[in-house]
């Protein structure tokens, strides 16, 4: 199908078929874009995504001109982004009893100190879609705390995370009761993997939260960025 030069101004192509289609240099200004089908073969180039009254504006793919329109003339998903880049923080440990009372303890705190905490349960067995998950929560933390206590899912999600996203960094922590398994050697490594912090308490580990976890991981993450 040649639809190449097409204008498809404030056209709904709502689960449009486009398997082996040529959209070059189409104009798509205001188009409703939801559940449509490319494969390989689909031709994206040089779509104007501004109307034609407007300075051209052009991009290669056609599921992601939506959000690039409005991510330049929205300034409300401008300040969103801005928020989750500079806000989020995942939280990963185990789902036990015990251990769970330490990941909502610090979900809590860090609300109160004004981040946007996200906790993810990994209990289940691993698979592409969960590490995919764990890898775009991971992108869009500003750092990442990971209980290492009794690990379970642990060595999975940091295998995961760690070699693969070096602007993210990883502030472990460790109860004094347990010792570190014997994988994470490996990530200590990376420059991004802060020395684990062992905590006695849920208590003591809230109070000391700001010196000796979000402190040392905002550090690290200005020093990354700057790199």
């Amino acid at each position: 199908m040649d639809l190449s030069g097409v204008n498809l101004n404030e056209t709904s192509l709502i689960k449009t078929n486009f398997s082996h289609a040529n959209l070059s240099n189409c104009s798509i200004y205001g188009i409703a874009a939801w559940d449509i089908q490319l494969d390989e073969q689909t031709v994206q180039k040089n779509l104007t995504i501004t109307p034609p009254d407007q300075p051209a504006i052009t991009v290669d793919n056609l599921k992601i001109a939506q959000f690039i329109y409005l991510l330049l003339n929205n300034k409300e998903i401008r300040e969103v982004i801005d928020t989750i880049t500079s806000k989020v923080v995942l939280i990963l440990g185990r789902f036990t009893r015990e251990r769970k009372r330490v990941l909502d303890a610090l979900r809590n705190e860090l609300r109160e100190k004004d981040y946007l905490p996200i906790v993810f349960d990994f209990q289940k067995p691993a698979n592409r879609d969960l590490t995919e998950t764990v890898s775009t929560l991971a992108h869009m933390a500003r750092f990442v705390i990971a209980d290492i206590t009794d690990p379970k899912s642990i060595p999975q999600e940091l295998k995961t995370i760690v070699p693969n996203l070096p602007s993210v960094v990883v502030q472990p922590l460790l109860h004094t009761r347990s010792k570190e398994y014997g994988m994470f050697e490996h990530f200590k490594s990376f420059p991004w993997v802060l020395e684990a912090y062992r905590y006695t308490t849920v208590d003591r580990l809230l109070a000391s939260l700001k010196e000796h976890v979000i402190e040392p991981a905002e550090q690290k993450a200005q020093e990354l960025a700057k790199r």
